[in-house]
């Protein structure tokens, strides 16, 4: 195996995401992790070469050696794994994703992942719509591995924002050994001990950090002490005014309340009146919806007098969908989606969820079937 591992980038031929490929339990033997599937990988990737001697430069994540340790069915995979670290046949960084996409961009060499790196297209715009760069590896005959190019295809913003908040999760150790978010942890509000801190305090800070996990425990970034739990945290969401696609304003709603939205809808409410120009209220309604925040869910109701609110969702993988109309009922308002109050008058949810709310989502979310949210390959 050694001799297929290089540190020279004039003798690789793939950049292999190897966190992500110990981890593809689709792959060769079950299991959490295993060694073994990078063993065929090297396999296909001489195939796919034409190159017996095939070189392959690794670069993982560190927590594929210290976040889960006992899910090496091999505890030989581990000595393996720290051998080739310390031999640096393994660049290991705290996030791979990074550097992956750096030394791709950098020398032209493909990458061998499952990822899509959405959370990365607004610093690296040369992911959307790549079909050149990267390699999936999907399960061949006989347990074998194939690598088949991809199509990175174009994600959109509502994507690629829900991707950053997942990516932020893992940053701070708050996903699961299952890549879930912890529940238990970002429903909370923390305390530093340090009565001078104000980075997890709802009440006195700018903006409440998630806390970082270290040992177990949830950590203050700064003072590195334990934090203390502060009581439920409420779940809030983001909405954002566009005018003819432009960007107006941004709106923070917090849990159980109801906001009307309108012309002119009384102190409780979001007025439209001084963000959008004169000439284009006319359509606009006193109140002209109601949006209704529960558990971190939002319902919104027409109350336009002529019952034109037009509803459409702008995250599926064709763009976004057709206009229709609202209905007499309250609907569920979701990421992505928007709704259109007068011509060229949009209320959109913000691609942005706070961590109540993403976690909640995470709950709800059922195992899509294999393949469900794959995008194109080529073959």
């Amino acid at each position: 195996m050694d001799k297929h591992l290089t540190t020279d980038f004039h003798e690789a031929c793939f950049l292999v995401d190897l966190s992500n490929v110990v981890r593809d339990r689709r792959l060769g033997e079950p299991g959490a992790r295993s060694l073994r599937r990078l063993r065929l990988l090297v396999e296909a990737a001489k195939a796919l070469a034409r190159d017996p001697d095939v070189k392959l430069y690794l670069v993982a994540d560190t927590s594929l050696r210290h976040g889960g340790r006992r899910e090496f069915g091999d505890p030989a995979d581990i000595r393996l794994l720290g051998s080739w670290v310390r031999r640096g046949l393994v660049e290991e960084l705290p996030d791979a994703d990074d550097r992956l996409l750096e030394l791709c961009e950098l020398t032209g060499i493909p990458v061998v992942t499952g990822d899509r790196f959405r959370g990365a297209r607004g610093e690296r715009p040369w992911l959307q719509g790549n079909t050149d760069d990267f390699l999936e590896p999907l399960p061949g005959p006989g347990g074998t591995v194939r690598l088949v190019p991809v199509d990175m295809g174009v994600a959109a913003a509502v994507a690629i924002s829900m991707k950053l908040e997942e990516d932020a999760l893992k940053k701070q150790g708050l996903l699961d050994s299952r890549r879930r978010p912890r529940f238990d942890v970002v429903s909370r509000n923390w305390r530093c001990e340090d009565r001078r801190c104000t980075l997890y305090d709802t009440a006195r800070g700018a903006a409440a950090l998630l806390p970082r996990m270290r040992r177990g425990a949830p950590t203050c970034e700064v003072h590195g002490g334990v934090l203390s739990d502060d009581g439920p945290r409420t779940a809030t969401v983001q909405l954002k005014l566009l005018l003819d696609g432009e960007l107006k304003a941004r709106f923070t709603l917090e849990n159980g309340t109801t906001v009307p939205v309108g012309r002119a809808p009384g102190p409780a409410g979001i007025a439209l009146h001084g963000l959008v120009p004169p000439e284009r209220t006319a359509g606009l309604s006193r109140v002209h919806v109601s949006l209704r925040i529960s558990d971190g869910i939002v319902h919104v109701l027409d109350r336009s007098s002529y019952a034109t609110t037009r509803w459409r969702s702008s995250a599926g993988r064709g763009g976004p969908g057709a206009w229709r109309a609202l209905g007499t009922a309250e609907e569920r308002f979701g990421g992505g989606d928007e709704i259109l109050l007068v011509e060229g008058v949009v209320l959109a949810r913000s691609g942005r969820r706070f961590p109540t709310e993403l976690a909640q989502e995470w709950q709800r979310r059922r195992p899509l079937p294999p393949g469900a949210a794959d995008v194109t390959r080529k073959h």
